[in-house]
């Protein structure tokens, strides 16, 4: 619908979907500021959804970007890349920068395509609630987070969260990242290079200096969905257990991010013996290796990106910043097992929550406007349930999303190669 208003976005478009929103770190954008959401009294489930707003597909060489005015693992995105019809489409969502020659140069802006996406969302969701349609989700909530758009959908009883991220979508590999083919990685042998390199997107995040109306992060979201595939599951385990007790930890100043942690993962997955990631009953080593890991990076003010190295995601930390993480992190590492039950403890309490919100719900006699019609008191779960399953029952696939713009109420999936 979005796509229909001014026929902006390609029509054949394909959306990746993460699971777990922006706040858990599904993508590496940095955001300062996102409203706080509770599980269990805002939502139930949360995504990340990345939306192309523009698609440049180039296997056969890699792909040079404009990063001569921005920090490492950033660049700008000139136009002159795309046709004058693009061009044209969109020069209202550029920076102009006039060159001493007359030419006139259009960088495609992260803060005016979030602008226009918001307001074209905004547009779409007044009228769809203007016309309410059997069987479409409710809106619970529409806000914008900097470059991201928040939506909280009512799908039954239970509430979805999406982040939606318009990004720039590459088919290939950046020539910055090139060198990083060329290593030997623990990932070789078990998928194809071409999997791992089939494509990467450039999200609206600025560096910590950098210019926000210019500046887009590089994302390497779709590699990393299948490098997953070849992290065992005691590694992933031990990483979700790492996660769920240093974020919150360590939020404040704001300086480590679940991004941080999935970098040390991979590296640590290319540094040690593959026989001794293997072990099946090493979750609780696994785990103490990611601690000492992260306070190794935080002493030493350093954390290489994994597909670029030369982008150290630390250095812009202060002395004291670092300082006082890292004595946060030694009284995790002292007793890891006991913040590890208060974590335990909070997904408990935020579950309870969940289940008694919608036994409240379910004493209602109000029908669901978003229902099939029927008993009033059993709302229609089968979207949130299907999407679930499918996020739940395919972990470290490349799920995608595709819509006909000609008729939204019929999505389908795409989980890795197969469609359902």
């Amino acid at each position: 619908m979005v796509q229909k208003l001014d026929q902006k976005l390609p029509v054949a478009n394909e959306y990746l979907l993460l699971s777990g929103g922006v706040r858990e770190g599904v993508v590496d954008l940095d955001l300062d500021e996102l409203n706080v959401y509770a599980r269990g009294t805002d939502y139930d489930m949360d995504f990340t959804l990345l939306v192309p707003a523009l698609k440049l597909h180039d296997r056969n060489q890699p792909v040079t970007l404009d990063m001569r005015h921005s920090a490492l693992c950033h660049s700008w995105l000139s136009l002159r890349l795309f046709d004058e019809g693009t061009i044209s489409k969109w020069k209202d969502c550029c920076t102009i920068v006039d060159h001493i020659n007359g030419a006139t140069n259009y960088f495609f802006s992260p803060t005016k395509v979030a602008d226009w996406f918001h307001d074209s969302i905004s547009i779409v969701l007044s009228e769809i609630q203007k016309k309410p349609q059997r069987g479409m989700p409710k809106v619970e909530k529409v806000e914008k987070n900097g470059t991201i758009i928040s939506i909280i959908l009512g799908v039954g009883s239970s509430r979805m969260l999406y982040d939606i991220v318009p990004v720039v979508s590459f088919k290939g590999w950046p020539a910055v990242a090139q060198s990083w083919l060329m290593e030997n990685h623990f990932w070789d042998g078990k998928i194809t290079e071409e999997e791992v390199i089939s494509g990467f997107y450039l999200v609206p995040a600025c560096s910590y200096k950098g210019k926000k109306d210019n500046e887009w992060r590089l994302s390497f979201a779709r590699s990393e969905v299948q490098l997953k595939k070849c992290i065992s599951s005691s590694l992933m385990q031990a990483y979700q257990a790492c996660k769920a007790i240093i974020i919150k930890l360590l939020s404040r100043p704001k300086a480590i991010s679940p991004y941080h942690l999935r970098s040390m993962m991979l590296w640590a997955c290319d540094r040690l013996p593959a026989n001794y990631l293997a072990q099946e009953d090493y979750a609780a080593h696994f785990l103490l290796g990611l601690i000492d890991d992260l306070q190794h990076c935080l002493v030493n003010k350093m954390c290489p990106n994994y597909f670029i190295p030369q982008c150290n995601m630390l250095e812009h930390l202060s002395e004291e910043t670092v300082m006082l993480h890292a004595r946060k992190l030694s009284s995790v590492r002292s007793d890891p097992a006991e913040h590890l039950r208060t974590a335990i403890e909070h997904v408990k309490a935020a579950n309870r929550l969940t289940l008694e919100l919608q036994r409240r719900g379910s004493t209602t006699s109000i029908p669901s406007p978003q229902s099939d019609g029927g008993d009033p008191n059993q709302p229609d779960d089968r979207l949130a349930k299907k999407l679930q399953q499918l996020v739940t029952e395919n972990p470290g696939k490349s799920i995608s999303v595709f819509i006909n713009p000609d008729d939204v109420t019929r999505p389908h999936f795409r989980i890795d190669d197969k469609f359902f």
